[in-house]
Protein backbone atom coordinates (compact mmCIF):
# COMPACT_ATOMS: atom_id res chain seq x y z
CA UNK A 1 0.00 0.00 0.00
CA UNK A 2 1.42 3.59 -1.07
CA UNK A 3 0.24 6.70 0.92
CA UNK A 4 0.74 10.42 0.60
CA UNK A 5 0.14 12.91 2.89
CA UNK A 6 1.08 16.76 3.32
CA UNK A 7 2.81 17.91 6.09
CA UNK A 8 3.59 21.83 5.52
CA UNK A 9 2.63 23.91 2.20
CA UNK A 10 4.76 26.63 1.29
CA UNK A 11 2.75 30.29 1.41
CA UNK A 12 2.62 31.78 -0.48
CA UNK A 13 3.24 29.06 -3.13
CA UNK A 14 2.63 25.46 -4.80
CA UNK A 15 5.72 24.20 -3.16
CA UNK A 16 4.89 21.46 -0.51
CA UNK A 17 6.58 18.95 2.20
CA UNK A 18 5.11 15.54 2.11
CA UNK A 19 5.24 11.96 3.32
CA UNK A 20 5.25 9.16 1.15
CA UNK A 21 5.00 5.95 2.69
CA UNK A 22 5.86 2.71 1.02
CA UNK A 23 5.79 -1.10 2.08
CA UNK A 24 9.53 -0.52 2.44
CA UNK A 25 10.11 3.01 4.25
CA UNK A 26 8.76 6.23 4.12
CA UNK A 27 10.55 9.27 2.29
CA UNK A 28 9.78 12.31 2.77
CA UNK A 29 8.97 14.83 -0.19
CA UNK A 30 10.14 16.77 -2.58
CA UNK A 31 12.79 13.94 -3.02
CA UNK A 32 14.59 12.90 -5.85
CA UNK A 33 15.38 9.12 -7.15
CA UNK A 34 18.63 8.10 -8.37
CA UNK A 35 18.33 6.38 -11.57
CA UNK A 36 19.34 2.24 -11.44
CA UNK A 37 17.93 0.89 -14.63
CA UNK A 38 19.07 -2.49 -14.29
CA UNK A 39 18.81 -3.01 -10.32
CA UNK A 40 21.69 -0.50 -9.47
CA UNK A 41 23.25 2.77 -10.03
CA UNK A 42 25.98 2.25 -11.26
CA UNK A 43 29.25 1.42 -9.06
CA UNK A 44 27.15 2.20 -6.02
CA UNK A 45 26.48 -0.29 -3.38
CA UNK A 46 22.81 -0.09 -1.83
CA UNK A 47 24.01 1.35 1.76
CA UNK A 48 25.86 4.02 -0.13
CA UNK A 49 22.53 4.98 -1.73
CA UNK A 50 21.10 5.20 2.30
CA UNK A 51 24.07 7.15 3.76
CA UNK A 52 23.75 9.59 0.80
CA UNK A 53 19.89 10.40 1.97
CA UNK A 54 18.15 8.46 -0.34
CA UNK A 55 15.23 5.93 0.40
CA UNK A 56 14.05 5.25 -3.28
CA UNK A 57 15.26 4.47 -6.16
CA UNK A 58 14.18 4.29 -9.62
CA UNK A 59 14.58 0.97 -12.00
CA UNK A 60 13.46 0.17 -15.39
CA UNK A 61 10.95 -2.71 -16.05
CA UNK A 62 11.76 -2.69 -20.00
CA UNK A 63 15.49 -3.50 -19.31
CA UNK A 64 14.89 -5.82 -16.75
CA UNK A 65 12.38 -7.91 -18.74
CA UNK A 66 15.07 -8.22 -21.30
CA UNK A 67 17.93 -9.11 -18.82
CA UNK A 68 17.80 -11.20 -16.31
CA UNK A 69 14.25 -11.49 -16.81
CA UNK A 70 11.38 -10.92 -14.46
CA UNK A 71 10.56 -14.70 -14.29
CA UNK A 72 14.15 -14.95 -12.68
CA UNK A 73 13.85 -11.65 -10.45
CA UNK A 74 10.69 -13.22 -9.21
CA UNK A 75 12.12 -16.39 -8.34
CA UNK A 76 15.24 -14.91 -6.86
CA UNK A 77 12.56 -12.94 -4.38
CA UNK A 78 11.60 -9.94 -6.06
CA UNK A 79 13.99 -7.02 -7.21
CA UNK A 80 14.53 -5.94 -3.47
CA UNK A 81 16.13 -9.03 -2.42
CA UNK A 82 18.20 -9.64 -5.60
CA UNK A 83 19.78 -6.45 -6.00
CA UNK A 84 20.26 -6.06 -2.27
CA UNK A 85 18.12 -2.43 -2.05
CA UNK A 86 16.05 -2.33 1.12
CA UNK A 87 14.22 0.75 0.57
CA UNK A 88 11.64 1.58 -1.81
CA UNK A 89 11.81 0.90 -5.72
CA UNK A 90 9.65 2.80 -8.45
CA UNK A 91 9.80 0.99 -11.55
CA UNK A 92 9.10 2.88 -15.11
CA UNK A 93 7.52 1.21 -17.60
CA UNK A 94 9.45 1.39 -20.49
CA UNK A 95 7.29 3.66 -22.21
CA UNK A 96 10.84 6.26 -22.63
CA UNK A 97 12.11 3.98 -24.30
CA UNK A 98 9.96 4.89 -27.60
CA UNK A 99 11.89 7.61 -27.82
CA UNK A 100 15.29 6.36 -26.95
CA UNK A 101 15.17 3.17 -28.33
CA UNK A 102 12.71 4.33 -31.41
CA UNK A 103 14.71 3.23 -34.33
CA UNK A 104 13.91 -0.43 -32.63
CA UNK A 105 9.97 -0.07 -31.79
CA UNK A 106 6.83 0.35 -33.77
CA UNK A 107 4.15 1.79 -32.08
CA UNK A 108 0.72 -0.58 -32.59
CA UNK A 109 -3.12 0.08 -30.49
CA UNK A 110 -2.16 -3.24 -28.73
CA UNK A 111 1.61 -2.43 -27.28
CA UNK A 112 4.75 -1.65 -29.04
CA UNK A 113 6.62 -3.90 -30.82
CA UNK A 114 10.48 -4.11 -29.80
CA UNK A 115 13.83 -5.69 -31.38
CA UNK A 116 16.10 -6.37 -28.40
CA UNK A 117 18.85 -3.73 -27.91
CA UNK A 118 20.59 -6.86 -26.74
CA UNK A 119 20.45 -9.62 -29.54
CA UNK A 120 17.42 -8.45 -31.98
CA UNK A 121 15.12 -10.80 -30.78
CA UNK A 122 11.32 -9.21 -30.87
CA UNK A 123 8.88 -8.46 -27.97
CA UNK A 124 5.96 -7.44 -27.87
CA UNK A 125 4.96 -4.87 -24.89
CA UNK A 126 1.69 -4.38 -23.57
CA UNK A 127 -0.08 -2.37 -20.96
CA UNK A 128 -0.88 -5.75 -19.15
CA UNK A 129 2.87 -7.01 -19.98
CA UNK A 130 3.77 -4.16 -18.36
CA UNK A 131 2.16 -4.24 -15.05
CA UNK A 132 2.97 -8.66 -15.05
CA UNK A 133 6.04 -7.51 -15.46
CA UNK A 134 6.27 -4.72 -12.36
CA UNK A 135 4.66 -7.00 -10.32
CA UNK A 136 6.94 -9.50 -10.84
CA UNK A 137 9.79 -7.36 -9.79
CA UNK A 138 7.90 -6.66 -6.37
CA UNK A 139 8.09 -2.93 -7.33
CA UNK A 140 6.26 -0.66 -4.68
CA UNK A 141 5.24 2.16 -7.17
CA UNK A 142 4.48 0.62 -10.68
CA UNK A 143 4.11 3.19 -13.74
CA UNK A 144 1.36 2.90 -16.66
CA UNK A 145 2.79 1.93 -19.90
CA UNK A 146 2.84 5.67 -22.00
CA UNK A 147 3.15 6.58 -25.30
CA UNK A 148 6.44 9.59 -24.83
CA UNK A 149 6.31 11.50 -28.26
CA UNK A 150 9.82 12.98 -29.46
CA UNK A 151 10.54 16.95 -28.94
CA UNK A 152 9.28 18.45 -31.51
CA UNK A 153 6.56 16.47 -33.16
CA UNK A 154 3.64 17.50 -35.07
CA UNK A 155 -0.01 18.30 -33.17
CA UNK A 156 -1.29 14.78 -34.77
CA UNK A 157 1.99 13.05 -33.13
CA UNK A 158 1.38 14.73 -29.68
CA UNK A 159 -2.45 14.17 -29.80
CA UNK A 160 -2.27 10.93 -31.19
CA UNK A 161 0.17 10.23 -28.05
CA UNK A 162 -1.92 11.73 -25.70
CA UNK A 163 -5.10 9.36 -26.62
CA UNK A 164 -3.38 6.18 -26.71
CA UNK A 165 -1.25 7.03 -23.21
CA UNK A 166 -5.21 7.29 -21.53
CA UNK A 167 -6.28 4.05 -23.27
CA UNK A 168 -3.22 2.13 -21.95
CA UNK A 169 -3.55 4.04 -18.65
CA UNK A 170 -7.39 2.15 -18.49
CA UNK A 171 -5.89 -1.02 -19.26
CA UNK A 172 -3.18 -0.89 -16.94
CA UNK A 173 -5.41 -0.01 -13.76
CA UNK A 174 -7.36 -2.61 -15.06
CA UNK A 175 -4.92 -5.66 -14.99
CA UNK A 176 -3.80 -3.79 -11.36
CA UNK A 177 -6.97 -4.07 -9.96
CA UNK A 178 -6.90 -5.92 -6.53
CA UNK A 179 -2.86 -5.38 -5.82
CA UNK A 180 -1.41 -3.66 -3.21
CA UNK A 181 1.25 -2.11 -5.01
CA UNK A 182 1.41 1.67 -6.07
CA UNK A 183 0.18 2.83 -9.85
CA UNK A 184 1.02 5.74 -11.38
CA UNK A 185 -0.44 7.62 -14.08
CA UNK A 186 1.64 9.60 -16.98
CA UNK A 187 0.65 13.01 -18.03
CA UNK A 188 1.73 13.49 -21.87
CA UNK A 189 0.78 16.14 -24.47
CA UNK A 190 4.34 17.90 -25.53
CA UNK A 191 4.22 21.65 -25.11
CA UNK A 192 0.40 21.80 -26.00
CA UNK A 193 -1.10 22.88 -23.12
CA UNK A 194 -4.59 22.29 -23.66
CA UNK A 195 -3.49 18.51 -24.71
CA UNK A 196 -1.73 18.68 -21.42
CA UNK A 197 -4.94 19.39 -19.59
CA UNK A 198 -6.54 17.05 -21.39
CA UNK A 199 -3.76 13.94 -20.54
CA UNK A 200 -4.34 15.18 -16.65
CA UNK A 201 -8.00 15.52 -16.43
CA UNK A 202 -8.70 12.22 -17.93
CA UNK A 203 -6.09 10.16 -16.01
CA UNK A 204 -7.57 12.08 -12.65
CA UNK A 205 -10.76 10.62 -13.91
CA UNK A 206 -9.67 7.32 -14.19
CA UNK A 207 -7.76 7.20 -10.74
CA UNK A 208 -3.98 6.58 -9.57
CA UNK A 209 -2.23 6.80 -6.58
CA UNK A 210 0.19 9.40 -7.86
CA UNK A 211 0.53 11.54 -11.38
CA UNK A 212 3.88 11.98 -13.50
CA UNK A 213 4.70 14.43 -15.77
CA UNK A 214 6.06 13.20 -18.89
CA UNK A 215 7.64 14.07 -22.27
CA UNK A 216 9.68 17.41 -20.71
CA UNK A 217 13.52 17.78 -20.74
CA UNK A 218 13.60 16.25 -24.10
CA UNK A 219 15.05 19.51 -25.83
CA UNK A 220 12.08 22.20 -25.30
CA UNK A 221 13.30 25.78 -23.90
CA UNK A 222 13.33 25.84 -20.24
CA UNK A 223 10.62 28.44 -20.10
CA UNK A 224 8.31 25.95 -22.08
CA UNK A 225 9.14 23.35 -19.75
CA UNK A 226 8.24 25.13 -17.01
CA UNK A 227 4.80 26.36 -18.46
CA UNK A 228 3.69 22.81 -19.02
CA UNK A 229 4.87 22.04 -15.24
CA UNK A 230 2.35 24.67 -14.14
CA UNK A 231 -0.27 23.64 -16.29
CA UNK A 232 -0.06 19.98 -15.59
CA UNK A 233 0.30 20.68 -11.59
CA UNK A 234 -2.72 22.67 -11.55
CA UNK A 235 -5.21 19.98 -12.66
CA UNK A 236 -3.76 17.59 -10.70
CA UNK A 237 -4.96 16.18 -7.36
CA UNK A 238 -3.20 18.78 -4.22
CA UNK A 239 -3.57 15.27 -2.61
CA UNK A 240 -1.70 12.86 -4.58
CA UNK A 241 2.17 13.13 -5.54
CA UNK A 242 3.51 14.37 -8.78
CA UNK A 243 6.50 13.25 -10.40
CA UNK A 244 8.48 15.00 -12.59
CA UNK A 245 10.51 12.28 -15.17
CA UNK A 246 13.81 12.52 -15.84
CA UNK A 247 14.36 15.90 -14.93
CA UNK A 248 17.25 17.15 -13.83
CA UNK A 249 19.96 19.91 -13.52
CA UNK A 250 20.03 21.23 -9.80
CA UNK A 251 18.07 24.44 -10.99
CA UNK A 252 15.45 22.00 -12.54
CA UNK A 253 14.54 20.34 -9.35
CA UNK A 254 14.89 24.36 -7.53
CA UNK A 255 12.41 25.25 -9.97
CA UNK A 256 10.00 22.47 -10.49
CA UNK A 257 9.63 22.25 -6.26
CA UNK A 258 8.30 26.05 -6.69
CA UNK A 259 5.90 24.72 -8.73
CA UNK A 260 4.85 22.05 -6.75
CA UNK A 261 6.69 19.07 -7.63
CA UNK A 262 7.22 16.53 -5.08
CA UNK A 263 9.38 13.58 -7.04
CA UNK A 264 12.35 13.78 -9.47
CA UNK A 265 14.69 11.28 -11.33
CA UNK A 266 17.64 11.81 -13.51
CA UNK A 267 20.91 9.81 -14.58
CA UNK A 268 22.78 12.98 -14.16
CA UNK A 269 24.67 12.76 -10.91
CA UNK A 270 25.54 9.11 -12.21
CA UNK A 271 26.26 9.80 -15.58
CA UNK A 272 28.13 13.38 -14.98
CA UNK A 273 30.48 11.63 -12.47
CA UNK A 274 31.95 8.82 -14.94
CA UNK A 275 32.45 12.00 -16.84
CA UNK A 276 34.09 14.24 -14.37
CA UNK A 277 31.03 16.68 -14.14
CA UNK A 278 31.02 17.36 -10.19
CA UNK A 279 27.97 19.74 -8.52
CA UNK A 280 28.66 21.79 -6.76
CA UNK A 281 27.14 24.80 -3.87
CA UNK A 282 28.79 27.06 -6.64
CA UNK A 283 28.17 25.43 -9.32
CA UNK A 284 29.83 22.29 -12.01
CA UNK A 285 33.91 21.46 -11.60
CA UNK A 286 35.03 19.81 -14.47
CA UNK A 287 37.69 17.78 -12.79
CA UNK A 288 39.67 16.68 -15.77
CA UNK A 289 40.90 20.53 -15.85
CA UNK A 290 44.73 21.40 -15.93
CA UNK A 291 43.94 23.75 -13.20
CA UNK A 292 42.99 21.36 -10.71
CA UNK A 293 46.23 18.59 -10.90
CA UNK A 294 47.81 20.63 -7.86
CA UNK A 295 44.50 21.70 -6.03
CA UNK A 296 44.80 20.40 -2.62
CA UNK A 297 41.23 21.32 -2.17
CA UNK A 298 38.14 18.69 -1.59
CA UNK A 299 35.43 19.29 -4.48
CA UNK A 300 33.47 21.63 -2.49
CA UNK A 301 34.59 22.87 0.60
CA UNK A 302 31.37 23.15 2.23
CA UNK A 303 30.42 19.49 1.54
CA UNK A 304 29.78 16.65 3.65
CA UNK A 305 30.21 13.80 2.13
CA UNK A 306 33.16 11.31 2.42
CA UNK A 307 34.50 11.96 -0.46
CA UNK A 308 35.28 15.81 0.26
CA UNK A 309 36.14 14.75 3.71
CA UNK A 310 39.21 12.59 2.28
CA UNK A 311 40.11 13.21 -1.09
CA UNK A 312 41.68 16.67 -3.32
CA UNK A 313 40.54 17.85 -6.19
CA UNK A 314 43.88 17.08 -7.72
CA UNK A 315 43.80 13.16 -6.36
CA UNK A 316 40.53 13.32 -8.32
CA UNK A 317 41.71 14.19 -11.37
CA UNK A 318 44.41 11.95 -11.41
CA UNK A 319 41.91 8.69 -10.94
CA UNK A 320 40.27 10.84 -13.66
CA UNK A 321 42.88 11.02 -16.09
CA UNK A 322 44.57 7.63 -15.43
CA UNK A 323 41.13 6.16 -16.09
CA UNK A 324 40.78 4.61 -12.26
CA UNK A 325 37.54 3.17 -11.44
CA UNK A 326 37.68 4.35 -8.24
CA UNK A 327 37.60 8.05 -9.69
CA UNK A 328 34.30 7.45 -11.61
CA UNK A 329 33.15 5.77 -7.81
CA UNK A 330 34.03 8.56 -5.87
CA UNK A 331 33.12 11.24 -8.87
CA UNK A 332 29.58 9.39 -8.65
CA UNK A 333 29.35 9.44 -4.56
CA UNK A 334 30.21 13.19 -4.49
CA UNK A 335 27.41 13.95 -7.09
CA UNK A 336 24.74 11.46 -5.55
CA UNK A 337 25.20 13.45 -1.79
CA UNK A 338 25.18 16.70 -3.30
CA UNK A 339 21.30 15.72 -4.56
CA UNK A 340 20.45 14.46 -1.58
CA UNK A 341 21.61 17.26 0.81
CA UNK A 342 20.37 19.77 -2.27
CA UNK A 343 16.27 17.70 -1.81
CA UNK A 344 16.76 18.33 2.46
CA UNK A 345 18.19 21.84 1.89
CA UNK A 346 14.39 22.25 -0.10
CA UNK A 347 12.46 20.41 2.64
CA UNK A 348 13.94 22.50 5.25
CA UNK A 349 13.11 25.65 3.78
CA UNK A 350 9.54 25.40 2.61
CA UNK A 351 9.26 24.25 6.58
CA UNK A 352 10.13 27.39 7.64
CA UNK A 353 8.61 29.08 5.13
CA UNK A 354 11.68 30.90 3.34
CA UNK A 355 12.13 29.24 -0.05
CA UNK A 356 11.81 32.18 -1.97
CA UNK A 357 14.92 33.42 0.52
CA UNK A 358 16.43 29.65 -0.39
CA UNK A 359 16.32 30.47 -3.82
CA UNK A 360 17.52 33.88 -4.14
CA UNK A 361 20.79 32.65 -1.78
CA UNK A 362 20.92 29.36 -4.31
CA UNK A 363 21.09 31.36 -7.41
CA UNK A 364 23.50 34.12 -5.81
CA UNK A 365 26.25 31.47 -5.30
CA UNK A 366 26.61 30.34 -8.72
CA UNK A 367 26.46 33.84 -10.04
CA UNK A 368 29.04 35.05 -7.99
CA UNK A 369 31.20 32.09 -8.57
CA UNK A 370 30.65 32.42 -12.19
CA UNK A 371 31.85 35.52 -12.54
CA UNK A 372 35.17 34.92 -10.41
CA UNK A 373 35.87 32.05 -12.68
CA UNK A 374 35.49 34.33 -15.94
CA UNK A 375 37.17 37.25 -14.17
CA UNK A 376 40.05 34.45 -13.91
CA UNK A 377 39.68 33.28 -17.55
CA UNK A 378 38.99 30.18 -16.32
CA UNK A 379 35.39 29.58 -17.61
CA UNK A 380 32.49 31.79 -19.30
CA UNK A 381 30.11 33.00 -17.14
CA UNK A 382 26.95 31.10 -17.23
CA UNK A 383 23.33 33.24 -18.06
CA UNK A 384 21.92 32.21 -14.93
CA UNK A 385 19.03 34.96 -15.39
CA UNK A 386 17.19 32.64 -17.72
CA UNK A 387 16.69 29.63 -14.96
CA UNK A 388 15.47 31.98 -12.46
CA UNK A 389 11.86 30.85 -11.72
CA UNK A 390 9.24 34.21 -11.81
CA UNK A 391 7.85 31.98 -9.28
CA UNK A 392 10.29 32.77 -7.11
CA UNK A 393 11.00 36.60 -8.20
CA UNK A 394 7.18 37.19 -7.85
Amino acid sequence: MVTFSIQHRQDPGEARVGVLETPHGVIETPTFMPVGSLGVVKGIDPEELHRCGFGLMLSNAYHLYLRPGHALIAGQGGLHKFSGWSGAILTDSGGFQMVSLSGLCQVKEDGVEFASHLDGSRHHLTPELCIETQLALGSDIMMVLDECPPYPCSPEQARDAVHRTTRWAQRCRMASQGVSNGLFGIVQGGVDKDLRCRSARDLVDIGFDGYALGGLSLGEAKPMMFEMIETTVAELPKDRPRYLMGVGMPEDLVEGVCRGVDMFDCVLPSRHGRTGWLFTSTGRVLIKQAQYARDESPIDPHCKCTVCQRFSRAYLRHLFVSNEMLGCRLNTLHNLWYYGTLMAELRAAIQANQLQAYCSAFYAKRQRASVTRSAEGRASSDDLSQKHATVVSA
